[in-house]
């Protein structure tokens, strides 16, 4: 099992590794947000990870807490670049 779950955060870290490329080269707002937006929820699922990992429920919280920020947050920039469009 913790092979496995090892695994699973070396394939989240990489991913990190592709959304902040996206972050530095996006050529528009809209690409960096979005890459913002995913490079939070690679945060989150890397919490999440480390919470079954470490035995660790407790963690569990800040990612429920984080998830909710975030969805939040991604409205909110969603408005933003569709009024920006106008």
């Amino acid at each position: 099992m913790t092979i496995l779950l090892d695994v699973a955060l070396l394939v989240l870290a990489s991913a990190m590794v592709v959304v902040v490329g996206r972050l530095v080269a996006g050529p528009t707002d809209a690409d960096r947000a979005a890459a913002l937006d995913l490079g939070f929820f690679v945060f989150l699922a890397a919490v999440a990870v480390l919470a079954v990992r470490l035995d660790q429920p407790n963690l569990l919280d800040l990612v429920l807490t984080g998830t909710l920020v975030s969805f939040l947050a991604t409205v909110a920039l969603a408005r933003l670049v569709h009024r920006e469009q106008r």
